[in-house]
């Protein structure tokens, strides 16, 4: 079992920043890929970032390439998701989640075993 904890959400201006983290527990968590996820008001959730568990592989979301980066520390157990130039289109709830699996494409939800419960991110205007 893996269980994990996100932290870091809340409200910010556009243009600004924020980091999320998401702290990890269990035994086996080491040789999981570790994602980001959001669900803005009224979509369906949509992947953002994913993380080899080695940390040598990056995979982002056209969307967010080269205002947000994943990374993971894992002495702590925690993956990072560092927001720059944040939009109010980046209003979300972020999810973290973990597969045994990593695609050479987007990761999907149904790739992924174990999920957090959110962290909400609100850029205003």
């Amino acid at each position: 079992q893996v269980q994990l904890v996100e932290s870091g959400g809340g409200l910010v201006q556009a243009g600004g920043s924020l980091r999320l983290s998401c702290a990890a527990s269990g035994r086996t968590f080491s040789s999981y890929h570790t994602g980001w996820f959001r669900q803005a008001p009224g979509k369906e959730r949509e992947f953002v970032a994913v993380l080899s568990w080695s940390g040598g592989v990056t995979n982002y979301a056209d969307s967010v390439k080269g205002r947000f980066t994943i990374s993971g520390d894992n002495a702590k157990n925690t993956v990072y998701l560092q927001m720059n130039s944040l939009k109010p289109e980046d209003t979300a709830v972020y999810y973290c989640a973990a597969s045994p699996y990593l695609r050479p494409r987007p990761m999907a939800d149904r790739d992924m075993t174990y999920w957090g419960k959110g962290t909400l991110v609100t850029v205003s205007s």
